[in-house]
């Protein structure tokens, strides 16, 4: 007995929706470091866009960024400790990587708001 007509416009609608759909619900969740562009900004943190800097040298580029949130030192490291590396970033220390011909620190605050995390990025 075939399929009726009606099924099959429901089934491809479905499909064409979750196809749309799964890139917009994956970006959503992602934030990046404004002046990096492929630095993920932790879930958690909010980034101060006012306080950072952004200096281009003759020798490279040269940002300081600051994030805030109620996060812990250690969740902030274990998430770039995972997520750098995939990024093309290899670690030194726990909280200093290096990719290409530039090195990324990352300091840590605690302040009334939480946990500010200091990025530098810097020439190697």
């Amino acid at each position: 007995m075939p399929i009726p007509r009606s099924r099959h416009v429901l089934a491809g609608f479905l499909l064409v929706l979750s196809l749309v759909g799964a890139p917009v619900a994956s970006v959503a969740g992602e934030a990046f470091v404004s002046s990096v562009e492929d630095l993920p900004l932790m879930p958690g943190l909010l980034e101060d866009k006012p306080a950072g800097l952004t200096f281009d040298s003759a020798g490279g580029r040269i940002v300081e960024a600051y994030a805030t949130g109620r996060v812990e030192e250690d969740e902030v490291l274990q998430f770039y400790g995972e997520t750098l590396p995939q990024l093309g970033w290899t670690a030194e220390a726990s909280a200093l990587f290096h990719r290409g011909g530039e090195t990324l620190r990352l300091d840590f605050q605690r302040g009334a708001k939480g946990l500010t995390v200091h990025y530098y990025l810097s020439p190697r």
